[in-house]
């Protein structure tokens, strides 16, 4: 062979090399929405709530009518509460107050109490995405450090990981509550990164939300895999991987 020929798969040898030389140590994932099914599990939650309390009765006759103004209410008050404009305890209760008030109900003690047994009821439910535990038993055998960064309550994630069996997968487990921060602050991931002694380079972001998870990851200056489990069409951030079920993962890892 020329020699210029051989100098040229040389250096195609040592770009293969580099390119498949694997560059993350450490996957920060989310929970809710993203390994967690946060709509299946609180549906199943909403429906023992509903009996109950009786919703039934004092509310609507339809719990598919009750459950889907409560995912209504539950995703703007979310959004309000990842973006400083309301606190934690306003989410807990008024997404069930909103809820109530469509329908005509006006009642504040009730919302409260509806709030505290739907957080007591619903992280005991285990439903997770197809192949969630699979790829994080890939992921671990494969010796990557695994993470998890969560705008969700401390208790309440802790318990939901325990109760579906993914605790023992986690090294750390970073909440807006501990860090005193939220996706998509930059805060949070530097709270992370040095809870975890992770370098940036060697770190990646994997999550379902475009504004928390995403954004947050690129506020960080971090690389993302945006879980795309809904075929979100429209959008306008750019993250490092784009992945539609959780097996996929395997293609990247």
């Amino acid at each position: 062979m020329p020699i210029f020929g051989q100098v040229v798969k040389l250096i195609n040898l040592q770009f293969k090399f580099i390119v498949n030389m694997r560059l993350y140590k450490h996957i920060f994932f989310d929970l809710d929405h993203t390994l967690w099914d946060f709509d299946r599990n609180a549906k199943s939650t909403l429906a023992e709530l509903f009996t109950e309390f009786e919703l039934h009765v004092t509310v609507t006759p339809q719990f598919e009518d009750f459950y889907k103004q409560y995912i209504y209410h539950n995703e703007i008050l979310w959004d309000r509460y990842q973006k400083g404009f309301i606190s934690a305890d306003e989410l807990k209760w008024k997404r069930m107050w909103r809820t109530l008030l469509d329908f005509k109900v006006g009642n504040e003690p009730l919302s409260k109490n509806l709030s505290q047994r739907f957080l007591e009821i619903l992280p005991t439910k285990k439903e997770v995405f197809p192949h969630a535990i699979e790829i994080l038993t890939y992921l671990k055998n494969k010796n990557y450090s695994l993470h998890l960064i969560t705008n969700g309550f401390e208790k309440t994630q802790w318990t939901k990981l325990r109760n579906s069996g993914m605790d023992h997968f986690f090294t750390h487990v970073i909440t807006s509550e501990a860090s005193n921060s939220l996706k998509p602050k930059k805060e949070i991931f530097d709270y992370a990164l040095n809870t975890a002694n992770a370098l940036l380079h060697e770190s990646i972001m994997i999550g379902d939300n475009l504004d928390a998870d995403i954004q947050g990851a690129i506020n960080a200056g971090m690389d993302c895999i945006f879980v795309n489990h809904i075929n979100v069409t429209e959008n306008p951030l750019r993250p490092t991987y784009i992945v539609t079920h959780l097996e996929q993962l395997e293609k990247i890892f």
